[in-house]
């Protein structure tokens, strides 16, 4: 895995004329890095949310004085809420401002950060503020606050991974090899609670004993133990009592907010982690299956659409939408997955690129979302885009709108449209893939279809019992469905007050379906705020708000869900699309007038600061040879679903903006952030190989894929015969007499056609297999030894009978 640390970047030092920074010599000048000297981390990680407050010192121990920029990379689920950095001569202060397109032009030197957005080698998503110039000898102490949301393991624990800024182990910082110590001092320290109890605290690298400091044991303290180690990530693993599958903590609200405010009023933190069973390959399995295909590359995707049509498990639900200019279902809505259905869907779909003009996704993606699905199938889609849409910011705000009623699985062909299939994918939960080939295609499909037959929690809802007075609001909304091997991390407000104030706990009961049965799960939580005061889960609550007003703010609909937006922003400290930082360098030198002795306010200016989007150099080798220099060993983080929002609402965050501009205001910048730059690493399957298979194998099991049944059987038939290269007088002959279905002895030489010794489809065909052997042993198993040794005879093959075993 790739390591991204960054910390300090810095040049030599130079002046113009006028004595001021010349920022623009950055343009021309090879980066390295200010080494750090020490670190001091506190993280409080409360249940599944983590809030991490840091103090690095980097020292300038050269003999130039340098010009710093300080990068920091961001991760998955990651937010950056307070930034300051301070030396001897001034201070600067990353502050969030609305209007900020005004003060970029007042600040200046933004064509730096840009510039340093298209030089990495590295893509993904970095906060970059300059600080100015620090002389030799010289130390800058920057202080970061940021709140994480904490994936869960399956065990039920928390998993915290300190980010490679805060440890920058790296080549560049060369420690001692024989004491085996670091070049900078690291100083860790946790603060865990839950209300469940702090069970127990497992790391890669020497921890201090467990210290609880809670009689109930529901607070804990735990530190690192000597020197912090080199060569990995330092990495936690929290375990909260027993693991539930629903979890709730309160997290006490800002005293001086005000009551009723976002920040002002309690926040109940709420895990769902529904036990799920993995799904029985080949059985029944309810679901809503929707193919979006692109007219316009139709006629490289029928191959595929035909191994993923036959793939589909019985009981599920499908339909087909076929979009260029105008779009096209093949039926109204979804409809039962038949051979009747399948049969007449394939004859409906329409023949190669009938439409060259503008896709129409938009369209096609509301009419879906207005039909109303089958009661307890979970909705998946699963998109097709040769190129990019024209209004790919609006595709993103209505799949955005509907995030908690289904997943994405998103597929491009063309880099211009990775960005936007990577937002639908994450923004749902789903998964996206780059495909460079029609048979790579294929694979790439089918490993995403495996994925998306797994069982889920459907009709997924919350109750709440609380006393009288008190009031919940979920913000963001309740998935309707939580899949096998995922989980749920929900924020819900209590508004009010509660008139008995003996009553000291709330209930909350979680009710779903699975397989068709009904399940409810009921806690009791303590309903006494708990917390530090630092607001983890509220800011991360703010995060999550912001998601659900961008849509209506970006779509245009009034001014007030931007407003809200804004407030939100800049109440929390959370970034959005609406608001920008700016920094704010604050002179520390003391300032005296030549007569009365009286001291001049400190000098303040703006100064360059921002979240950015690196380009980096993997999709295009142009960049490698002009790319500033990192620290190597870098981490790739996956981009989290709110940045590449961030990034796709950016464009359409200033239009009210520029509708009030007088006819002498200049326009805005373009965004800093572009859908150009993505990172293909993000994508869950990205690979120009083919698989094992030939465009001849693929053709020749395309023939026999074609004849299957959707209840996984073969027909006896001349078709079979012609793909099995045998006279179909003979196949007839060569049954066994025990055999009284015809069906069944051809769907046995169809399995051991697809499994004999020289060619073999396990990938390409685990799923239709799976089908068909539940088929066989519902009605067959007696007789599947004796067909199988007739059926090796015949094929002169070597199957062994394990081929009917699931």
């Amino acid at each position: 895995m790739w390591r991204q640390s960054f910390g300090l970047l810095e040049k030599s030092y130079s002046h113009d004329t006028t004595g001021s920074f010349l920022l623009g010599k950055w343009l021309h000048v090879p980066l390295s890095t200010v080494p750090l000297c020490s670190a001091v981390v506190d993280v409080a990680i409360q249940d599944y949310v983590a809030d991490v407050a840091s103090e690095l010192i980097y020292q300038n121990k050269s003999q130039a004085s340098k010009e710093v920029l300080f990068v920091f990379p961001l991760g998955p689920d990651m937010a950056i809420y307070s930034f300051q950095a301070c030396s001897e001569d001034a201070k600067v202060q990353a502050v969030l401002r609305d209007e900020a397109q005004q003060l970029r032009e007042a600040t200046g030197g933004w064509e730096n950060l840009e510039y340093i957005q298209d030089q990495s080698n590295y893509p993904g998503e970095v906060f970059v503020c300059f600080l100015g110039t620090l002389p030799p000898g010289r130390e800058v102490v920057v202080t970061l606050r940021y709140v994480q949301e904490l994936p869960r393991e399956p065990d039920g624990a928390a998993r915290f991974v300190l980010p490679p800024t805060l440890h920058p182990y790296t080549k560049h910082y060369v420690w001692n090899c024989l004491t085996s110590k670091l070049p900078y001092s690291l100083l860790l320290t946790a603060s865990l609670q839950s209300p469940r109890g702090v069970a127990n605290v497992q790391a890669n690298f020497a921890l201090t004993p467990l210290i609880y400091t809670a009689r109930d044991r529901s607070t804990a303290q735990v530190s690192l133990a000597g020197s912090p180690p080199g060569g990995h990530d330092l990495e936690l693993l929290v375990y909260f009592g027993e693991p539930t599958a629903v979890s709730a903590v309160v997290e006490k609200g800002d005293p001086g907010a005000p009551p009723g405010s976002l920040l002002g009023d309690p926040m109940v933190l709420v895990m769902l982690a529904p036990s799920i069973p993995e799904a029985v390959p080949g059985q029944r399995l309810s679901g809503e299956f929707i193919f979006l295909l692109d007219t316009t590359f139709l006629e490289h995707a029928q191959d595929c659409l035909l191994f993923l049509l036959k793939s589909l498990p019985l009981g599920c639900y499908f339909n087909i939408y076929c979009y260029g200019e105008s779009s096209v279902g093949i039926y109204p809505q979804s409809v039962e997955y038949t051979q009747d259905n399948l049969t007449e869907a394939m004859r409906r779909i329409p023949s190669a690129g009938s439409s060259l003009g503008d896709t129409n996704l938009l369209g096609t993606l509301r009419s879906i979302y207005k039909t109303s699905r089958p009661r307890g199938h979970t909705r998946q889609l699963f998109i097709f885009m040769a190129g990019p849409p024209p209004d790919k910011e609006a595709i993103a705000a209505e799949v955005c709108r509907h995030r908690n009623s289904h997943r994405c699985f998103s597929f491009c062909f063309s880099q211009d449209s990775a960005a936007l299939a990577t937002a639908l994918a994450s923004e749902t939960g789903g998964e996206a893939a780059y495909v460079c080939s029609d048979n790579s295609m294929i694979f790439v499909v089918l490993k995403c279809l495996k994925r998306a037959l797994k069982l889920a929690a459907e009709e997924v809802s919350l109750s709440w019992t609380l006393p009288c007075g008190l009031e919940v609001e979920v913000l963001g909304g309740t998935p309707q469905s939580i899949f096998q091997g995922q989980h749920s991390l929900l924020y819900a407000q209590i508004h009010g007050q509660a008139q008995d104030t003996t009553v000291a706990k709330g209930v909350m009961t979680l009710t779903y379906s699975l397989d068709g049965q009904d399940v409810s799960h009921t806690i009791e939580f303590p309903l006494c705020p708990q917390g530090d005061g630092r607001l983890a889960g509220h800011r991360l609550a703010a995060r999550c708000l912001l998601k659900r007003l961008l849509p209506e703010a970006a779509s245009g609909s009034g001014d007030e869900p931007r407003h809200r937006a804004v407030e939100i922003s800049l109440a929390s400290g959370i970034i959005c699309p609406f608001t920008s930082y700016v920094g704010v360098r604050t002179s520390q030198r003391v300032t005296w007038y030549r007569g009365p002795l009286a001291l001049l306010p400190p000098r303040q200016s703006l100064i360059p600061c921002q979240t950015i989007e690196l380009c980096g150099s993997i999709m295009s080798s142009s960049c490698r040879h002009r790319a500033i220099w990192v620290p190597p060993g870098w981490l790739t983080a996956v981009c989290a679903s709110w940045l590449a929002l961030r990034r796709l609402t950016h464009g359409i965050a200033h239009l009210s903006q520029q509708g009030a501009c007088s006819k002498a205001c200049t326009p805005p910048p373009p965004p800093i952030s572009s859908l150009k730059h993505v990172n293909p690493r993000e994508f869950v399957l990205w690979s120009r190989n083919s698989g094992p298979w030939s465009s001849g194998d693929i053709a020749e099991c395309q023939e026999l894929v074609a004849l299957q049944n959707v209840d996984g059987s073969w027909a006896l038939s001349s078709g079979l015969a012609s793909v099995l290269e045998v006279d179909e007088a003979e196949i007839k002959g060569k049954m066994p007499g025990e055999v009284l279905e015809p069906s069944i002895w051809a769907t046995v030489l169809a399995l051991t056609w697809l499994n004999r010794n020289d060619k073999c489809y396990r990938d390409l065909c685990e799923l239709l297999e799976a089908k068909a052997v539940t088929w066989l042993c519902s009605r067959a198993v007696s007789q599947l030894d004796k067909c199988l040794e007739a059926a090796n005879t015949l094929l002169g093959s070597t199957v062994e009978p394990s081929v009917f075993r699931l």
